[in-house]
């Protein structure tokens, strides 16, 4: 069994380690906030109370011993930078992070990520990947069959709330990030971390976690 740290628990860290956690895969959630790691112990087995930026509290939280870290931490880019630094240092076989601008890509990629994740940025080879694997492409596999994936919007969803669409319920997928239009077309899509209250639009792309059957499944519906 696959050993994933995850560095980060707001909304897109606990949706990850909850979707893991119950897809049989072994999580370590490190977190500065305390009440997080507490909300996390409903989720995972392991919520540990640290600093990412220190390596030796890495180590002593156990990411030493894990397969696969990522670093989920949002707008604190020094922070995403330095614990992506003690990831590599500790010698963890694969490390991903999330990034916020291209300039912090390519940053991360110098660090030593082994592949950084940009959920705002179109490009040819996704949309090269969305035409191949039936409207979804893999944005990274996290863990053995369970993959980070982009899709369009299935029919059963547009204009509900994802209370109402209750797609984790119905398919197991859980819904991470909600990309939207701009209304300049020029501008990209922004990244929207959806709450369950929150309406999605017909037009927008979804970046969902789920096994590769259960994405499958919820694209071959639309």
């Amino acid at each position: 069994m696959r050993r994933v740290g995850i560095i980060g628990a707001g909304r897109f860290g606990m949706a990850l380690a909850q979707s893991l956690a119950e897809s049989g895969t072994e999580v370590l959630l490190l977190e500065r906030n305390g009440a997080l790691v507490q909300q996390a112990l409903e989720v995972v087995s392991e919520s540990v109370q640290g600093d990412a930026t220190s390596a030796r509290i890495l180590e002593e939280a156990g990411f030493a011993e894990c397969d696969v870290a990522v670093v989920a931490i949002g707008s604190n880019i020094e922070a995403s930078m330095l614990a992506l630094a003690n990831c590599k240092d500790l010698g963890i076989p694969l490390v991903y992070a999330k990034a916020s601008s291209e300039l912090h890509g390519k940053i991360l990629l110098k660090l030593g990520a082994d592949q950084v994740i940009y959920p705002d940025r179109d490009s040819a080879h996704r949309l090269a990947h969305t035409i191949m694997s039936g409207g979804a492409f893999d944005l990274l596999e996290i863990s053995e069959g369970c993959s980070i994936a982009e899709i369009d919007v299935p029919d059963s969803c547009a204009n509900k709330t994802l209370a109402q669409a209750d797609l984790r319920k119905k398919t197991g997928v859980t819904v991470l990030c909600i990309r939207r239009l701009d209304e300049n077309p020029k501008k990209p899509r922004a990244v929207l971390i959806p709450g369950p209250n929150d309406q999605v639009h017909a037009d927008d792309k979804l970046i969902v976690f789920g096994t590769r059957k259960q994405i499958d499944a919820l694209t071959g519906e639309g």
